[in-house]
Parts: C-alpha cells; structure tokens; sequence
C-alpha cells in the first residue's frame, strides 16, 4: 500500500531530519540567481551516508536555459557523489515582493529528473516542500508527484 503525501501544520511539527534538510534548504536560497523572477529557489539533497548537497537555482535572460535548484543539487551529487543514494531534497523558495506561504513544488522538468534519479537508484527519493511559512508537505516517493510519468519502460 502506498504512503500518503504527509502534511505538517508548521515546521515545529517536523521530526529533526526532516527540519535540518529543510533549514539547509533555506541555506541554498541565499545563493541562487534570479534577477528576472526574483523567485529564489534552494534545495537540499540528503545522501544515504548523512552527506547534504545544496543547489539553488541560476536563471540568465534566456529563460528555457534556467537551472533549477533541484536539477542543480541532483546534478552535483551525480556528478561528485556517483552511485550514492539520495535519501531526501527538500526544495523552499523566497520572493521579495510577497511571501511564500505555500509549499514549493518542483516544476513538471524537475519532477521527471526526480522520478529518473529514483527509478536509478532502485530506491524512493523523498521529496519536502514548504515555503516561508505554513505548511509542510512530505511526499515519501517523487512517483508521487508524476502519476502515469514517461520513462524508460517505453524506450526499451
């Protein structure tokens, strides 16, 4: 039987590995670059063995060449981390002109990295969304996230 998509009234509610991905999620938003959307995008990607990799996202005038900071964090652990499992991201973002009270959801691209980085590894991928304040939404799968999702199945 699949896990529900778990829902936290606030980040007090939240057991301490999940709050300490969250807050170094909070971390990476401090370095992504959007001075086009001004939507500051961070995430953290917990590693099997404890390590945590942050990404933020890196947007330039040519917006379909963005990097998103969930592609960015999965990028690097790929790349410096090959063969490890990733256990958790937790993805956040903050806006100047008005605040993010709901949960961030990765975009329709990241969602289908995730999926990939998961059905890789051979194990699920947690994924954590908040904003700045409210709530907190934990899904224990990124399959949760793309129902019915293209991959490699058809490519075979």
């Amino acid at each position: 039987m699949e896990k529900e998509i778990q829902v936290f009234n606030s980040r007090s509610d939240l057991p301490k590995p999940i709050a300490d991905l969250v807050d170094m999620a909070e971390e990476a938003v401090r370095d992504a670059y959007a001075p086009y959307s001004n939507f500051y995008v961070g995430a953290a990607v917990l590693l099997a063995d404890g390590t945590v990799i942050k990404g933020s996202n890196f947007e330039n005038a040519s917006y379909p060449l963005c990097l998103c900071a969930e592609r960015v964090a999965l990028g690097s652990v790929h790349s410096q981390y090959p063969g490890s499992t990733v256990k958790s991201i937790a993805v956040t973002a903050k806006n100047p002109k008005q605040a993010v009270t709901e949960p961030v959801a990765p975009c329709g691209a990241c969602r289908q990295v995730l999926l990939e980085y998961e059905q890789k590894q051979g194990s699920p991928l947690q994924v954590i969304m908040f904003g700045e304040s409210g709530k907190v939404v934990v899904s224990e799968s990124s399959e949760q996230l793309l129902p019915m999702a293209f991959g490699h199945k058809f490519l075979v």
